[in-house]
């Protein structure tokens, strides 16, 4: 990522550098043209409303259009759950309110939401790269091009390795068609749908570029969706493999790699941490179950199998919940709601720390940084000016780094008192009240603010109310976090 985004030969030139001159030719693009930290954020803002509007015009007119089974996708695609899945889609948070085999057509998941999640997440690496570039530079007024920052994000970085990743899914069995759903008969004689279709494109792209959601409900638990171990060991690498390479990638820009090397160790300790908490919790069941043998042996795995996909069990459902809590991926193969009451309280921390373990495409980056110098300033009892790679923290400076730290308390804070103390937030509550129903409406807030998406499925998400107010969540939390950050790295780079 280094030598792309630095413009340095790479091996995918001869295949890459003519298609990016046929998109700059063809989008009146000036590749040399450089923008402002202003400029940088507007074209950020401007490409995640295009988006949005354009993927919301296209799930209003699914059923006008190919490969849409009316018998199949019964779930009315009404104007408030297009919007909220349009927002989800274009902010990488892909927090779905609906079922993907009963909603989405083949043609709304690879035009719509599978070119979504190239095109968010190619935006997100981009702000990354541009908040490194504004620490590195002296004396400039710019931070690189956007759109040029996307294209070669595109092109060299999430093309190819969703081609490879795709390739090496659909070989173990996942589904790559666009075939019909097929009606079977069970051994009891009873009649079962199978839906099937291009999953495994959608499928890697989620988490090569750090977007989460799934082609079908269950998610990660479905057998067409992850098939076998090695593809639950390719999905969960693919979700890390960008964010943890990205703190290299920002050693090797600022020409400090041990700085690169000290976040990356920190990033593996608090996973540890949280996967060390989360296995525990889950391994030893629940303690008020009297008269259950909960410990393991040759004849049962032990401790807290309810939720569980079998086949991954309680160790391969803990990884892939901390791996996906850590990072903006909300996928799943196991059912959160039915975790043990620490375990639920680690992963939902996880969210709240900001995305610096791991994290999402490109925002991990900013977010460690921002985080870092956050607790730095609190802790701060000198009386001279704090510096960061050199450079002073001055008045400004601090301005952007409190908008950062405050965004999430504020509306994540604020949108849960909302919806606990109205009627209409309270009515998604359909399985579970009290502590835990409390604990389900904090939860989908702060995974929407995370732009993480994974939910405690008790809440019922789907109504007019939270489909509003988690998209207020998911726009805050790509925009409101990635606008200060583009302001405090230009302020650096003017120094």
């Amino acid at each position: 990522m280094d030598r792309v985004f630095s413009r340095k030969k790479t091996l995918l030139d001869r295949l890459c550098l003519p298609v990016e001159r046929l998109i700059y030719h063809l989008c009146a693009i000036d590749p040399d043209a450089e923008m402002t930290g202003k400029e940088y954020a507007t074209s950020f803002l401007i490409f995640g409303l295009l988006g949005t509007l354009l993927l919301y015009g296209l799930l209003r007119i699914q059923q006008f259009l190919p490969w849409f089974l009316p018998q199949f996708h019964t779930t009315p695609m009404t104007p408030d759950l297009a919007m909220n899945t349009a927002i989800s889609f274009s902010t990488t948070t892909t927090w779905q309110a609906y079922a993907g085999e009963n909603t989405m057509s083949y043609f709304s998941q690879m035009v719509g939401l599978c070119a979504q999640n190239f095109l968010a997440g190619a935006a997100g690496l981009a702000v990354g790269i541009a908040f490194i570039r504004g620490l590195t530079r002296q004396l400039s007024n710019s931070l690189g091009n956007f759109w040029v920052d996307v294209t070669r994000a595109l092109l060299w970085i999430l093309l190819p390795g969703a081609i490879i990743g795709a390739s090496l899914l659909a070989w173990q069995g996942t589904p790559m068609n666009f075939h019909t759903y097929a009606n079977a008969s069970t051994m009891e004689h009873a009649a079962q749908v199978i839906p099937q279709g291009p999953v495994a494109a959608l499928e890697i792209i989620k988490n090569l570029g750090t977007n989460g959601g799934g082609f079908f409900n269950a998610n990660g638990a479905h057998p067409f969706e992850n098939p076998t171990p090695l593809t639950n060991f390719i999905e969960l690498l693919a979700i890390v493999l960008l964010p943890a390479a990205l703190t290299n990638t920002f050693g090797r820009m600022v020409l400090q790699p041990l700085q690169g090397w000290l976040f990356y160790w920190v990033t593996i300790f608090l996973f540890c941490c949280g996967l060390a908490f989360v296995h525990h919790f889950e391994q030893i069941g629940n303690p008020l179950f009297t008269g259950v043998d909960a410990r393991s042996s040759s004849l049962q795995p032990g401790g807290n199998m309810e939720g569980k996909e079998v086949r991954f069990g309680i160790s391969g459902s803990s990884l892939a919940a901390v791996v996906t809590s850590n990072t903006a991926t909300g996928s799943y193969n196991s059912a959160h709601d039915s975790y043990a009451s620490l375990s639920g309280l680690t992963l939902l921390v996880n969210m709240l720390l900001g995305e610096v373990i791991f994290g999402g495409l490109g925002t991990r980056l900013y977010g460690m940084v921002m985080a870092a110098i956050s607790v730095f300033l609190a802790g701060l009892m000198v009386g001279r000016t704090p510096e960061f790679l050199g450079k002073k923290i001055g008045p400004a400076e601090n301005k952007m780094i409190m908008l950062f730290a405050l965004a999430g308390p504020l509306f994540v804070l604020t949108l849960t008192a909302i919806a606990v103390s109205t009627r209409a937030g309270l009515s998604g509550l359909t399985t579970n009240t009290g502590s835990h129903g409390f604990t389900e409406i904090f939860f989908a807030f702060a995974s929407c603010f995370a732009n993480n998406g994974q939910t405690v499925a008790g809440l019922s998400a789907n109504t007019p109310f939270y489909n509003l107010t988690t998209s207020l969540a998911m726009m805050a939390g790509r925009f409101a976090l990635a606008i200060p950050a583009l302001l405090f790295a230009a302020l650096f780079a003017r120094q």
